[in-house]
């Protein structure tokens, strides 16, 4: 499996680094006043198309030859292919967003939404559980309610990790530690299938970042965001049906960073007036880029900016890390993943408003 992983992770490096030298003139339709950008230059927003491509071409050679990786689910091509098919629909509106930004938002969830829904009608997906007595009764007896739920959680957790995908090294980060955790889960439970696909994720997404952090020479774009959150979203949909142990709380837990991100988000724009899909700079990373990383002193602007930027991710990292641990310490324990799940909730909106508030101690800035 690190084989296949370090074969994504090469092919996506590569496609990077030709796309970098090669798509920096749609990078000048980036408006320069658009909240989100906090950079210097024209940069390409195309790093997904490789992302895609690395992660593709693991999963077809373990397609084709899955004796040599002995996976307990056979990982055919015709399977591999298929799925990437149904992943086609979000990518390309991804990519179409990443090259003319005009691309209405709710056009781009309606293909993410699609996507899923094909993903779940043709591998039988679908959320069979919640952990709560009631809506799993629900569940089983309306089957139609899983399957739209599996399409609107899949087809909705692309745009959380496009939220959270402002800084050099950020998201990519979060996808490759998310990937880890949900592979070390399935490899306890025997699902090699499962750590395949979401180690060839996470082996392209390395071969990103190696071009993304911190010097951000390319950047992921709606694209990557979209891989990330469809690739994510079905893979642990199917880890939760395909195995009882696993609580149905893990995935929310291994998730809440970016899942809190999102609602906060869009609760905070409806509180004021505005579409929950209107562009701020006001998301959490935002304001610790603003208020908690310490300005860089020195003659060149651009430097500045980008040092700046890149000493930002780590600390949501930091935060990120503390709703992984204990995901993957209590992955079947569903009662201490929900407390766990509503801390964190509660600990990010303290967080949030005491950076707004400007009572973040001394100590965490660097």
């Amino acid at each position: 499996m690190l084989t296949l992983a370090l074969l994504s992770f090469l092919v996506s490096a590569i496609f990077v680094f030709v796309l970098m030298r090669h798509a920096r003139r749609h990078a000048r339709r980036y408006g320069a006043d658009m909240p989100q950008r906090f950079h210097y230059g024209h940069t390409p927003r195309v790093g997904g198309i490789g992302i895609f491509l690395g992660m593709s071409a693991g999963w077809l050679v373990a397609a084709v030859i899955p004796h040599r990786f002995n996976l307990g689910y056979p990982l055919t091509t015709s399977a591999s292919l298929a799925v990437l098919a149904c992943l086609l629909p979000a990518i390309l509106g991804g990519v179409a967003e990443d090259l003319t930004q005009r691309v209405r938002v709710e056009y781009r969830l309606l293909l993410t939404i699609g996507s899923a829904g094909l993903l779940c009608s043709l591998l039988g997906y679908g959320v069979t559980r919640l952990g709560v007595g009631w809506l799993d009764a629900q569940l089983l007896a309306f089957p139609i309610l899983g399957v739209l739920l599996a399409a609107f959680a899949i087809g909705g957790l692309p745009h959380a990790f496009n939220i959270i995908d402002g800084y050099n090294g950020l998201a990519g980060t979060v996808a490759v530690l998310t990937c880890l955790a949900i592979a070390h889960v399935a490899l306890q439970l025997g699902d090699r299938q499962l750590a395949v696909v979401v180690l060839c994720l996470a082996g392209a997404t390395g071969g990103f970042l190696v071009w993304n952090y911190p010097k951000g020479k390319i950047f992921a774009g709606d694209c990557g965001a979209y891989v990330w959150g469809m690739v994510i979203g079905w893979v642990c949909v199917a880890l939760v049906q395909r195995h009882a142990l696993v609580s149905p709380w893990f995935p929310v837990m291994l998730l809440v960073y970016p899942l809190c991100e999102t609602f906060f988000s869009i609760y905070r724009k409806m509180a004021r007036g505005q579409s929950p899909g209107h562009a701020d700079a006001l998301h959490f990373h935002q304001l610790v880029f603003r208020r908690i990383v310490r300005p860089v002193l020195g003659d060149d602007e651009a430097r500045e900016l980008l040092v700046r930027n890149s000493k930002t991710a780590p600390y949501l990292w930091m935060f990120s890390a503390v709703s992984m641990v204990p995901a993957v310490l209590f992955w079947r324990q569903t009662v201490v993943l929900l407390a766990f799940t509503v801390l964190f909730a509660l600990a990010y909106v303290f967080a949030y408003l005491a950076i707004v508030r400007f009572k973040v101690p001394d100590w965490l800035r660097f």
